[in-house]
């Protein structure tokens, strides 16, 4: 143990730095990657520290924090601390090469995409498989990874009952539909719960990053856990994401949740590619008809009000749901029916969307 004969170790410094709060999180700077050496010598506390943002007020208000923190521990006659606050290029195009910390892992993808939401229950998966097959029927060489780790349902909507093979000491991803597919559930007992705290969940998550052999690939599009918890913490962390998608549907209790996705993912400084519309509507196979179950229009009026493209909407179809329980996704199975035309034209803004500047301009699309 590093310190002095006062007991003022950098052990318990660090501790004390832990309950510092990353700001407008609930988890801490250590965690978060902010603190990046400490030392104790003669009583005397020396912090480096360095974040990414490009929010003013955070570099700041964490120095305060920690000034704080630790001239209020016994022992401590002087706290020096140096700041080092890089401005993250927000602007960054989707076709970007990762660069930075952040990517550490898969530096030989070009474009890595969150599919996210605010709440469960909205189709996030559904909607993320189906897109990262239309990506990749139009020439892309496309990987997914689940990474819902509490709900891990794409083996069953892939129709993949199996374990993954292991290659070189690396787990080789599943070869379906066009696309590269990995899942906690390849690996886990069938029906079995996953307990685990925060920290054992975000080391599973970057053993899937790190012990897969993804290869080269031109997207790889992350399924993420609903919330803005710890795995979407530690993928911004980990990877230097291009941006992140928001599913949600009209109802104003899933919008309010997606707010919180596009909030935190602006913090972390990910690019937001927009929002998706999902169950936006259903029209009745007999007579036509169209009603709006859930509400209509609700993502159109946020991705307005937050300043970020709205992608499209996707409505409710029987076929979607069949494709999603029997392994069969609809734009696999039927490419050529106007439901899968709608997530072959979300995949296509995806494709040739920028970021903020390059999307401020160009109109909404209904799909």
């Amino acid at each position: 143990m590093s310190g002095n004969g006062n007991g003022l170790t950098k052990e318990r410094v660090l501790e004390e730095l832990k309950k510092i709060k990353y700001p407008g999180f609930s988890r801490d700077i250590v965690s978060f990657g902010v603190v990046k050496e400490v030392t104790v010598q003669n009583s005397v506390v020396v912090v480096n520290m360095s974040v990414i943002t490009n929010d003013d007020t955070t570099g700041p208000q964490i120095e305060k924090d920690v000034r704080a923190a630790l001239k209020a521990m016994p022992g401590v006659k002087d706290v020096k601390l140096s700041m080092n606050v890089q401005q993250a290029n927000a602007a960054r195009n989707i076709k970007s090469q990762g660069t930075g910390e952040r990517a550490k892992y898969l530096e030989n993808v070009s474009n890595k995409i969150a599919i996210t939401s605010g709440k469960g229950g909205v189709g996030k998966s559904t909607v993320a498989l189906n897109l990262a097959i239309a990506i990749a029927k139009q020439g892309k060489k496309v990987g997914l990874l689940d990474s819902d780790v509490y709900g891990p349902n794409l083996p069953m909507m892939a129709g993949v009952n199996a374990k993954p093979e292991v290659k070189d000491e690396k787990l080789v991803p599943f070869d379906v539909h066009h696309i590269k597919l990995m899942s906690l559930g390849f690996l886990l007992p069938e029906d079995t719960p996953l307990i685990w705290r925060g920290p054992l969940v975000a080391k599973a998550v970057e053993q899937l990053l790190r012990d897969v052999a993804w290869g080269d690939l031109d997207y790889f599009i992350i399924d993420m856990p609903p919330g803005t918890g710890d795995v979407q913490l530690s993928i911004a962390q980990l990877l230097d994401l291009s941006g992140a998608v928001i599913v949600t549907t009209p109802q104003d209790v899933a919008l309010a949740d997606a707010v919180k996705g596009v909030v935190m993912y602006q913090k972390v400084n990910v690019p937001v590619i927009g929002i998706i519309e999902n169950m936006s509507n259903f029209v009745c196979p007999h007579c036509g008809r169209r009603t709006d179950i859930f509400g209509h229009g609700g993502g159109e009026k946020e991705s307005k009000r937050l300043g970020v493209p709205f992608l499209g909407e996707i409505p409710l179809d029987v076929e979607i749901r069949i494709g999603g329980d029997t392994g069969r996704p609809i734009v696999e199975v039927n490419p050529d029916s106007p439901i899968a035309g709608v997530f072959f034209k979300l995949a296509d803004r995806i494709i040739h969307s920028g970021v903020k500047e390059k999307t401020a301009g160009t109109p909404h699309v209904h799909v």
